[in-house]
């Protein structure tokens, strides 16, 4: 498995990807740059992803950025001992409260091992995270494509993708999860590469970021 580590990685799944299928070509022509965009692999990443579900950046800038204030260092064993206080000091919502001490015990109790999974192929790493409690799909595929540089990862369930691939193929109206996921299969080994290409379509598209919160926008060659 060739992880994308660096903008070379981006590079050589482009051209692949564009050798494969045609349509591509279009595609890219009008993505322009297509970066990296890598975060630090390990538990302060993944519950960084986590804070980030289903809110804004700025939200889930400010709420991770008390959150580490508060737990310092960010462990699996400080978090899973920080005390309800800590958790609303942080703006966290019950839920994430609830998926946050979930994760930090399955890692401090149960030795979850997050190395291993991410070296797994994509499905059985899906299958791994999402066996925690409050990993969805979209969490974990997140994680993979970003923290551990997983080549093989759609996320087919992110709206962006969804309206980027149905605009830049012509399917009106835009591909549901499942029928996405149906079209990325013809991306593999670099369904990694095809969401960030489709990511920048959709920048270009209109005119603004549309990656996860908890990744940043710089590009970041390692």
């Amino acid at each position: 498995m060739r992880r994308i580590n660096v903008l070379d990685d981006v590079e050589a799944g482009l051209e692949a990807l564009c050798a494969r299928d045609p349509r591509l070509r279009g595609v890219r022509a009008v993505a322009g740059e297509v970066p990296l965009r890598r975060v630090e692999p390990g538990f302060e990443s993944l519950v960084s992803i986590i804070v980030s579900q289903q809110v804004s950046r700025a939200s889930a800038d400010a709420i991770f950025a008390r959150l580490a204030g508060l737990v310092q260092p960010m462990t699996p064993q400080a978090l899973a001992a920080a005390g309800d206080d800590l958790f609303r000091q942080a703006g966290l919502s019950r839920p994430k409260q609830k998926t946050l001490r979930a994760v930090a015990g399955a890692f401090a109790e149960n030795g979850f091992d997050l190395d291993a999974a991410c070296r797994l192929d994509a499905e059985q790493a899906i299958a791994r995270m999402t066996a925690l409690h409050g990993i969805g799909p979209w969490t974990a595929e997140v994680y993979l494509l970003f923290a551990s540089g997983h080549p093989d990862v759609f996320p087919s369930g992110d709206v962006a993708l969804q309206s980027a691939v149905g605009h830049a193929l012509a399917i009106d109206p835009r591909p549901s999860a499942r029928a996405l996921a149906e079209i990325a299969e013809s991306w593999r080994p670099w369904r990694g590469v095809a969401a960030r290409l489709f990511w920048a379509y959709y920048r270009e598209m209109k005119g603004r970021d549309a990656l996860p919160a908890a990744v940043k926008p710089a590009t970041t060659a390692r």
